[in-house]
């Protein structure tokens, strides 16, 4: 059974939805789930699962969640080769080109880290309520769990 960690940082609450749809669906998939929210994991945890998920917010001006900072440059330094990543994330598009910056900003870092990504990030528009919005995040989980399967092959 794979194993997977999805750490989420949030304000308003929305990440965490976003984490939660996803730790249920990657669930539904026959994934062992853990979640947790970002001040309170080490991203050297990543090391001992198979998939990895970050769901972080984008404050204000494109600026990363304050309480993640230690986790985010402590991301790139570590080795997840092997292993599969994917990083979605709530934002409010009335930022325009700052819209979820913050998920772009984690995708770089697990590539640094040598992380293979296993789906395409994912960006919801303030809270995921709409049926898209649910699909796309049951999608992620899907492509992030069929990535995993294919490279044990």
């Amino acid at each position: 059974m794979p194993t997977a960690k999805v750490v989420f940082a949030t304000i308003t609450g929305n990440n965490e939805d976003c984490a939660d749809i996803i730790t249920e669906a990657l669930e539904d998939l026959g994934v062992q789930v853990d979640e947790s929210e970002i001040s309170q994991t080490d991203a050297a945890e990543f090391e001992d699962y198979d998939i990895c998920v970050v769901v972080p917010y984008t404050y204000d001006e494109g600026a990363l969640p304050e309480e993640g900072l230690d986790f985010y440059e402590e991301l790139p330094d570590l080795d997840l080769n092997g292993k599969i990543f994917g990083v979605a994330g709530s934002g409010d598009v009335f930022y325009e080109e700052f819209y979820c910056v913050a998920v772009d900003a984690f995708g770089k870092a697990f590539q640094k880290a040598h992380a293979s990504q296993g789906a395409e990030p994912v960006k919801i528009n303030l809270a995921p309520e709409s049926e898209e919005d649910l699909a796309q995040l049951d999608t992620f989980a899907k492509k992030l769990v069929d990535s995993y399967e294919a490279a044990q092959k």
